[in-house]
């Protein structure tokens, strides 16, 4: 099956919100409700369901993060997070901060995303970049 260039880059997302979700290596609950928000409010065509998708890449990402491979995870989602930069720079922001504070892993995290992975896209969208801490 072909895969919509909506749907690679709400997989995407999807990956992108797991690997900030974990990053830091401390799960909290608002975390997981917003991954259970995102995943639901996003339109889903895919012969994989949804819940199968999302226990996959928990499992990819925490064996990436485990061998220190974040950075690489995040530089693969480069070609389908720019069809949508601002959500994708959106959902990282979201989630690394929605627990009051952003670890350095997540901090480093952000600042390849706006200024390597989605630069051209955003600068090319207008949108303010966050400053690199």
């Amino acid at each position: 099956m072909h895969l919509s260039e909506e749907q690679k880059f709400n997989q995407a997302l999807i990956k992108l919100a797991v690997l900030f979700y974990q990053v830091d290596r401390k799960i909290l609950l608002s975390e997981q409700d917003y991954l259970e928000e995102l995943v639901e409010s996003l339109k889903w065509d895919s012969p994989i369901c949804r819940e199968a998708y999302v226990n996959e890449v928990i499992y990819q990402t925490r064996t990436a993060l485990d061998s220190g491979d974040a950075k690489d995870i995040l530089r693969s989602l480069q070609t389908e997070l720019s069809f949508n930069a601002n959500q994708a720079l959106e959902v990282a922001m979201a989630m690394s901060g929605i627990d009051g504070e952003r670890s350095d892993e997540e901090t480093e995290l952000l600042s390849l995303l706006t200024h390597k992975v989605l630069a051209k896209e955003l600068v090319g969208n207008h949108m303010t970049l966050p400053a690199a801490s």
